[in-house]
């Protein structure tokens, strides 16, 4: 390990975080390090050639399939005589022109615009159509149409026809279900982008105000699409989820250290600061808008920051951030991460995500789950045989803080196998058996205060009793006046008082 006593730790340079045709936005994984202006061109003019090429396809096998059967009448108006020998060869050319007829067919059908719901009933014979997303919208839908409505009151004649054009969106959206997820993508972004043009005509080119409407129009939109366009079945985007999951838990072997994150979890305010960016970026899922999503990532991130600038006592820096974001990531392995992101990528107003801190913050969580997607001992400065031995449960990590390395092998490897979670459970039984010690102390002390309490009542009985054994209590009798007497005889009375009568 004195190989490796300087540890590297993880840098991205800030230039690898923009778009790659260098317009200054920032770039996005999920689109190939382009940014969603550029990306959406390079989709379009792909998807423009894909259509060139289908058509000229579908072009050659027709002219095949004329040829062959202008071929084919030609041999047989040349030769009726040797008809029934050709028999079993016409039959073969007819069998081989069928089969080029329906390629055609099936390729013309692709472009038609009714070709996609055709198939897809096909495919979907038997099972019942999905019920109406503003039929059974949830209380949360309602209140987000209400909160829209009163929004769009402020903006007078503007407001009624931006919640006209909405709504007619909603239904043709709910008309295109069978679209792929990158078509209904494509679909909510020009609908964004047409609105954006034409309110920023009205607004007389305040961005803004463009922005305000545009976040309220997003927030509508998505709460009423949510469900038909979030993790749609036509994506493998499950299956992203659950090898993530999977990866992030067979790396909970990784711990602060090997990642060089300038925090220090001691510190009381530093913990409390992970664990808020751990709730945040897990509440993400539970946020239907793009915008809300976006939102848990940057509280997240900015949680982060908190923790390494008091760990630092000063500001914390790029490269700081993004050792810690994979951190947070790791430790909180939150659900449906990819499904999350892609959805973000799809339908969130694409402004948010070219610039400002909303759109570093999400490039820079992108960045974190690609680089735990290709994590390999070189990135954690491990040799490949520690670092399958980590990866297979056959050893665990242990920090030296007398020597500041990771040990190995014989120098220190934990044999047995040990993870975080039954160190963090090794460490609350040892505080719980402190506090079982002091609860004994506290019970001790309890029973003797309680033994001092009876010996000090038994001895004020003790002294009470033998003063009065010293000074006995002594009763006098006295005498009792006649009027006072129970016999009140006459004899011991007074005469009474007569009235006396004066002669007048």
């Amino acid at each position: 390990m004195s190989q490796r006593t300087e540890r590297r730790g993880i840098h991205v340079d800030q230039s690898d975080l923009l778009c790659k045709k260098g317009c200054g936005y920032y770039g996005n994984a999920a689109w190939q390090g382009l940014c969603s202006k550029c990306w959406r061109e390079e989709y379009q003019r792909v998807r423009q050639k894909q259509i060139q090429d289908d058509w000229a396809l579908a072009e050659k096998l027709q002219r095949e399939e004329e040829e062959a059967y202008a071929s084919s009448h030609a041999v047989h108006s040349q030769s009726p005589a040797g008809h029934a020998s050709l028999a079993p060869f016409s039959k073969f050319e007819e069998k081989k022109t069928n089969e080029k007829t329906r390629k055609v067919t099936t390729v013309k059908k692709f472009f038609s615009p009714s070709s996609r719901t055709a198939s897809k009933k096909e495919t979907q014979d038997g099972k019942t159509p999905s019920p109406s997303i503003s039929r059974h919208a949830s209380f949360d839908t309602d209140q987000v149409s209400k909160d829209f409505v009163e929004f769009l009151k402020n903006l007078h004649k503007p407001g009624r026809e931006i919640h006209k054009q909405c709504r007619a969106f909603l239904v043709n959206m709910s008309s295109k279900k069978d679209l792929s997820a990158d078509e209904l993508s494509e679909c909510v972004q020009d609908f964004y982008q047409s609105l954006a043009d034409r309110l920023l005509s009205h607004f007389k080119g305040s961005s803004e105000s463009v922005e305000q409407v545009m976040d309220q129009v997003e927030k509508y939109i998505m709460t009423r699409l949510y469900k038909s366009v979030f993790c749609p079945e036509t994506t493998d985007d499950e299956k992203k989820d659950l090898s993530t999951q999977n990866r992030i838990r067979a790396l909970h072997w990784v711990t602060i250290q090997m990642l060089c994150v300038s925090m220090d979890e001691e510190i009381p305010e530093v913990s409390e600061n992970v664990v808020k960016a751990i709730t945040d970026i897990i509440e993400m899922d539970s946020k239907r808008v793009p915008r809300d999503k976006l939102a848990c990532i940057t509280r997240c991130s900015k949680h982060i920051f908190s923790a390494i600038r008091i760990t630092k006592n000063e500001p914390a820096s790029a490269d700081d951030f993004l050792p810690a974001l994979i951190y947070i990531v790791l430790k909180a392995n939150p659900p449906r991460l990819q499904s999350n992101i892609q959805y973000i990528t799809r339908f969130c107003n694409p402004s948010r995500l070219m610039t400002g801190e909303d759109g570093y913050y999400f490039t820079n969580l992108c960045c974190a789950v690609a680089f735990i997607e290709k994590l390999d001992a070189q990135s954690l400065n491990l040799s490949p045989e520690e670092f399958e031995r980590y990866m297979l449960g056959q050893a665990s990590p242990r920090f030296s803080s007398s020597e500041g390395e990771w040990a190995d092998g014989a120098q220190g490897v934990v044999v047995t196998v040990t993870n975080p979670v039954l160190a963090q459970l090794n460490h609350n039984l040892e505080l719980l058996s402190g506090l079982c010690r002091q609860q004994e102390a506290v019970m001790e002390a309890a029973q003797s205060l309680q033994a001092d309490l009876l010996s000090w009542s038994e001895g004020v009985q003790r002294e009470v009793q033998g003063i009065l054994e010293k000074y006995p209590l002594e009763i006098k009798s006295s005498k009792v006046s006649a009027i006072d007497a129970n016999n009140v005889d006459n004899e011991n009375l007074p005469s009474p008082i007569k009235p006396q009568v004066f002669a007048g």
